[in-house]
């Protein structure tokens, strides 16, 4: 009889332990922070994800440039100043992508930014001797970081990581749940999608790309443990007397992207790079674009022009064409 017991209780101990574990109950938060809807979902506790809100509301706080208490808001008033490690780290590797980009992204386009209008609501076409004057105040390369965290700005000028910080955010989420003995997660950051490893049984996390019409979806991309970030004029926009002006500026005219593109969407590891790229591509356009993609090994892209999807090479096998774009022309780039 106790052989029969111990046998059976060796039984249930195996199958506890061997391939019947239960799976952690999918866990969901949603919220608004850094002016967007969030969703965070993951396999784990849902203290987790609260205390992943909690990091997001504190970056928020350092990063907002709309937030007169934050870091970067104090550095635009003073023109200069010590920053926390955080955001020192940012700034850093968002310069990098300023210099990778060749200027595309320029994190001191904001005085332009706001003459337009896009960061107040309050839309306008600025005249032309004013842009010009804002536009005497962007450049990036006069960002000056220094090792004990200082940043000195040339003066007027002001700064934004709001092409980073969503991405960057939610790097450093994933990490969190990582190290907190999460596999499986995807955060929807107002767009930017990250994912943590596979879904638990294995499968890939299936991730629409929305149509430039902001309707529906122009296809979908399979992938594990990478972002999928999307930048395009449909995002933020403004009409006058029958033209359409995106937010997003090229800082070698001051004026909303015009180049045939309608939307870029960057996937790889980093979600900061692929925040970053997102819009240095679109600024770029296609041409640029697949010549910096050409040059890289950390990212693959999908550009929608007016005419058809054009997508990276390492994109062939888990990329799919949907909705209005079903039977679009997909273009490959070598």
């Amino acid at each position: 009889m106790k052989r029969i017991i111990a046998f059976l209780t060796f039984c249930a101990l195996a199958l506890t332990g061997c391939g019947l574990t239960q799976t952690p109950e999918l866990q969901t938060k949603a919220f608004f922070a850094m002016d967007t809807a969030m969703v965070l979902s993951a396999y784990g506790k849902e203290s987790l994800l609260q205390q992943a809100e909690q990091q997001i509301i504190a970056l928020e706080q350092k990063l907002s440039v709309t937030d007169p208490d934050s870091e970067i808001s104090a550095l635009n008033r003073n023109r200069s100043g010590t920053v926390s490690t955080e955001t020192a780290e940012l700034l850093s590797s968002a310069l990098e992508l300023c210099r990778r980009t060749e200027g595309a992204l320029d994190i001191s386009i904001y005085p332009v930014v706001r003459e337009w209008g896009f960061t107040t609501g309050e839309y306008q076409v600025p005249d032309r001797l004013v842009l010009e004057e804002a536009l005497r105040r962007v450049d990036y390369t006069k960002v000056i970081l220094k090792e004990d965290n200082s940043v000195v700005l040339a003066p007027s000028m002001q700064i934004d990581l709001g092409s980073v910080a969503k991405g960057y955010t939610g790097d450093t989420v994933l990490s969190f749940l990582e190290e907190s003995g999460v596999s499986s997660a995807i955060l929807n950051l107002g767009g930017n999608v990250q994912t943590l490893g596979t879904k638990p049984d294995g499968s890939l996390w299936r991730v629409g790309i929305a149509a430039p019409s902001g309707e529906g979806y122009a296809g979908a991309v399979d992938v594990a443990g990478k972002a999928v970030i999307t930048s395009g004029g449909y995002q933020r926009y403004f009409e006058k007397e029958g033209k359409t002006y995106c937010h997003i500026i090229d800082p070698s005219t001051g004026c909303p992207v015009e180049n045939g593109l309608l939307s870029v969407t960057v996937i790889g590891e980093s979600g900061l790079v692929c925040d970053a790229l997102s819009t240095g591509l679109f600024i770029m356009g296609l041409e640029r674009g697949a010549d910096l993609w050409r040059g890289s090994d950390d990212f693959e892209a999908i550009f929608i022009t007016e005419k058809g999807i054009t997508i990276t090479a390492g994109l062939e096998e888990c990329f799919s064409p949907d909705g209005a774009y079903r039977d679009a022309e997909v273009t490959v780039l070598h």
